[in-house]
């Protein structure tokens, strides 16, 4: 179904592979776009619990395929309009998934790679692994990847790294926030995996519900209407039927309905 990816499933958990590893997995046309599909046919797969995103061979992702970039430079002001769109909504699309996600992070996660690594909910990189935020050394800007980086590193960190374009070490992303875990390269898929089993262990709505809570909540002041938002959102998962199974199977000592 997919010419530049491989999905892999394994129990409830699918890992999309970016599978161009004689480019290091830099990313055109097509890849984004089969990046949005496969995103979307997992999010609608409710056998799937959580989803992993990983590159083949030795990089995540060296960001934008230069093949891809040279055809850009050519393309007219509506060209170049419908082109960004559609990496902005695979991003986008990866971003607003239901359920968690996770980058599996090896060698390069320049540019694009680096917004790939920020849209998912949670990141894990190898100690080779390395950052970049280049689109200044080639003129352009980070444009579409903006919203997730500073989600992650804040305006400050960005205002540096948007403008100096320096690769950023795995135990610098660590510091910044743009991943949240770091190890020896052997140890990358046991660290992903022990995430994975943490996510398991929790009920998928009320992860959505989390995940939806703090895009509701996050920079909005504290004041009396977003203390009523935050008092209904948790009046309506209680009554959620996984909800009352999930309290009852913690006060009967048993595993709830979702394991």
């Amino acid at each position: 179904m997919y010419e530049t990816l491989e999905i892999e499933r394994a129990g409830k958990v699918a890992t999309i592979w970016m599978n161009r590893p004689a480019v290091f997995n830099a990313f055109d046309e097509q890849l984004i776009a089969e990046l949005a599909a496969a995103c979307t046919e997992l999010d609608a797969d409710a056998s799937v619990r959580v989803v992993v995103l990983g590159g083949r061979g030795k990089h995540f992702s060296a960001g934008a395929d230069l093949n891809w970039m040279k055809r850009a430079s050519q393309f007219t002001h509506e060209q170049n309009v419908e082109d960004a769109r559609k990496f902005a909504g695979m991003l986008r699309t990866l971003a607003q998934m239901s359920k968690p996600t996770i980058a599996r992070v090896q060698g390069a996660a320049l540019g694009g790679g680096t917004g790939l690594t920020a849209a998912c909910d949670m990141a894990v990189a190898s100690s080779d692994a390395v950052f970049s935020t280049s689109e200044v050394r080639f003129g352009i800007i980070p444009s579409a990847i903006s919203p997730y980086v500073l989600r992650a590193i804040g305006p400050r960190h960005a205002l540096r790294y948007f403008q100096s374009a320096e690769r950023i070490k795995a135990s610098r992303a660590l510091a910044i926030g743009l991943v949240g875990d770091v190890v020896e390269p052997d140890e990358l898929d046991a660290c992903v995996g022990q995430l994975v089993e943490a996510l398991l262990q929790g009920g998928p709505l009320a992860q959505k519900a989390a995940k939806d809570l703090i895009g509701a909540v996050n920079g909005q002041p504290i004041d009396a209407t977003i203390s009523e938002e935050t008092a209904q959102r948790i009046a309506r998962q209680r009554a959620t039927d996984e909800a009352k199974d999930g309290i009852a199977a913690f006060l009967d000592k048993r595993p709830p309905a979702w394991l």
